[in-house]
């Protein structure tokens, strides 16, 4: 799997710390979806290395509604991003409306978020259309230390992206969980 630089590595330790204190003011204030976007977007441009008014699209329209978020990378789109407000908790039905929104475009990755727990999915399309929860992450709780944090997101990162990194992960992933 593709290792994160130094660079990266020391953006994404000090990023999560910094956004640790930002998601728990967000859940103590109980922020709305609208509000929990914004936090994402910059999480996705400080911390993961995105240009946040180039390569993040915000309400990312497909067949007339609306995903909350796409990183798109020289004219591709790599993810989608389904957010919900911080104090939501992640359901199924919410992940039906992501893998919904990916799977009308041929968008293969996924992330279902509400900014303190980010669960990645890779899209298998197959009939009926399947996927593979291939991390989950609470940053909140989560040390900005530990090396498999800083792996992880490094794989949803601008660099970890030009690396294939994602990919790298969920192959090992899948070798490990058969």
């Amino acid at each position: 799997m593709a290792k994160p630089t130094k660079k990266a590595s020391n953006r994404i330790q000090a990023g999560v710390r910094k956004y640790q204190k930002v998601f728990r003011a967000a859940f103590d204030r109980d922020v709305n979806e609208s509000d929990t976007v914004v936090v994402i977007t910059d999480f996705l441009a400080e911390v993961l290395g995105y240009d946040k008014y180039l390569e993040v699209t915000s309400e990312f329209c497909i067949r007339g509604t609306y995903c909350d978020l796409a990183v798109r990378v020289d004219g591709k789109v790599n993810f989608l991003i389904e957010v919900k407000a911080i104090g939501v908790k992640l359901r199924q039905i919410h992940l039906r409306q992501a893998i919904g929104y990916a799977a009308q475009q041929g968008i293969e990755w996924v992330i279902l978020t509400n900014g303190r727990t980010w669960n990645v999915y890779k899209l298998k399309f197959e009939k009926p259309i399947d996927h593979d929860l291939v991390f989950s992450i609470d940053l909140v709780d989560a040390s900005s230390r530990d090396p498999s944090v800083v792996e992880r997101l490094f794989t949803l990162s601008r660099e970890g992206l030009a690396k294939s990194a994602i990919e790298d992960l969920q192959e090992q992933m899948a070798a490990l969980n058969p």
